[in-house]
């Protein structure tokens, strides 16, 4: 990584000014912890403590005053730069977390180290495999925290994974696919401008032109502010996300679906914000004990996200609504295991009933978070269930969503056809080891009568194919 880090002090020079001395301040306090007390029992409860109470007391008191250094440096408050350090300082604290664990991970169990190997490593290699010592530098970890394509919005990235592609070993994103991808950005923003020119919902919701209007246009109001949230979120993530792959560092994408093709609550939080999701499996469900104490963790995560997103008693009602509606589908899951009921006539519909029940909860949670507040969802859920317009929109509406459940399942279906497995991120341009199988098992089904000699082509080919993660 060399001299990079002095190129991050210049961004953050540009973009806070004089004050980007204090989230460099409150990283390098994280980083001396860490350098100091990574490998001991109880570091892991510490690390957490630090940062979580330094992120609290910096979103409460709006960051740092150079006064409480010294009265003759008041005057610096008032050049704050281009945008307010403070507000982006959550982004970092994941990234002072990441590093801190991963450099704890490493000095416990120091047998984890692998040389590496020709191929490279693949994704979850690089999140596993740990460094050296000497690799946990300080100019390492400001590159890595400050690291100017990710360093506003993400998306999130481990330290080991990120110095492991720093280092080369992965195999690097290609020009074909990074082309590709911009133009899935263009399309995102193109859309997102479609969408603000001929659909005001948003202006109906800022201005509460909606407070007269039916069940059904409330409902379709609320509806399309989650499809533009959506894609307000999506143009960014996957414009920093091309500016990355660019400098050649490959992060992982945070919306894998549309906002609309989600009938799991489960499914949803995997696919909407997905490296946040895979940073919280990693450093907190995994280590708090993962499915063995998933329900005393799943409202501990929903809480640290809402306290995380902001201090707000909006997004803590959010973060106890969005555990709340996780439960029921755990139950169905526990309860009704596809294993055992899968080939019953009944089971596929009642999933989809289910289905159609979470999207619902997954709609109301969203828009008390994001849209409409607490109040205003309230009133809109009580003239939906205390009307007679109320009761015709649902009655149009639930049996529409089942059918829109049941088309999902079969765009799943599809996608494993296809070897695509969502539940594990793997690189697009990288072919899935299933789908080398399936596409292999197609040859020999359609080449029936040269069966000898494609088996014989096919082990040869797979004689020299090196094994993929998953």
């Amino acid at each position: 990584m060399n001299c990079n880090w002095i190129l991050c002090i210049a961004v953050l020079l540009g973009l806070h000014s004089y004050q980007f001395v204090f989230p460099i301040a409150v990283s390098l306090l994280s980083y001396i912890l860490s350098k100091c007390l990574a490998g001991y029992k109880h570091f892991y409860a510490l690390i957490w403590m630090f940062n979580i109470i330094t992120l609290v007391a910096i979103e409460y008191y709006n960051g740092i005053s150079f006064s409480l250094i010294h009265p003759a440096l008041a005057h610096l408050n008032n050049s704050r730069g281009l945008v307010r350090w403070y507000v982006f300082y959550k982004m970092t604290m994941l990234r002072n977390i990441s590093f801190a664990l991963d450099l704890h991970w490493m000095r416990r169990d120091r047998k984890a180290y692998k040389a590496i190997p020709i191929n490279g490593l693949s994704y979850s290699e690089r999140k596993n495999v740990p460094l050296s010592e000497q690799d946990y530098s300080v100019n390492n970890f400001i590159y890595y925290s400050f690291y100017p394509p990710l360093y506003l919005a993400g998306p999130i990235i481990t330290y080991n994974d990120f110095a492991h592609q720093t280092y080369l070993h992965f195999k690097p994103p290609t020009l074909e696919y990074i082309a590709k991808y911009a133009l899935r950005c263009l399309s995102s923003f193109l859309t997102l401008e479609f969408t603000l020119h001929y659909i005001y919902v948003v202006a109906i919701k800022n201005t509460g032109a909606w407070r007269n209007d039916t069940p059904a246009q409330i409902a379709l109001i609320g509806f399309w502010n989650l499809i533009v949230v959506w894609l307000k979120l999506l143009i960014p993530w996957r414009f920093f996300r091309l500016w990355s792959l660019i400098d050649g560092v490959d992060c992982p994408e945070n919306m894998i679906r549309c906002v609309a093709n989600n009938y799991s609550t489960t499914g949803f939080w995997r696919s909407w914000h997905r490296s946040f999701n895979l940073w919280i499996i990693r450093y907190i469900y995994i280590p708090l004990g993962g499915t063995r104490y998933v329900w005393v963790i799943t409202p501990v995560i929903f809480v640290f996200v809402a306290l995380w997103h902001d201090l707000h008693w909006r997004l803590l009602v959010w973060g106890g609504l969005a555990s709340v509606i996780i439960v029921p589908e755990l139950l169905a899951s526990h309860f009704l295991p596809a294993q055992k009921y899968s080939h019953r006539w009944w089971y596929r519909h009642a999933c989809a009933a289910g289905g159609v029940l979470n999207i619902v909860a997954l709609m109301a949670a969203n828009l008390v978070g994001f849209v409409l507040g607490i109040r205003n969802t309230r009133n809109f859920l009580t003239d939906l269930v205390f009307s007679v317009e109320g009761w015709q929109f649902l009655a149009i509406a639930l049996p529409s969503l089942f059918v829109g459940v049941q088309v999902m399942f079969e765009l799943r279906e599809s996608e494993k056809r296809h070897g695509i497995l969502r539940r594990e991120r793997r690189t697009n341009y990288e072919m899935p080891m299933q789908a080398r199988r399936m596409h292999l098992h197609r040859v020999l089904e359609e080449c029936a009568p040269q069966r000898l000699e494609v088996t014989v082509a096919v082990s040869k080919r797979a004689a020299r194919v090196p094994a993929e993660d998953g």
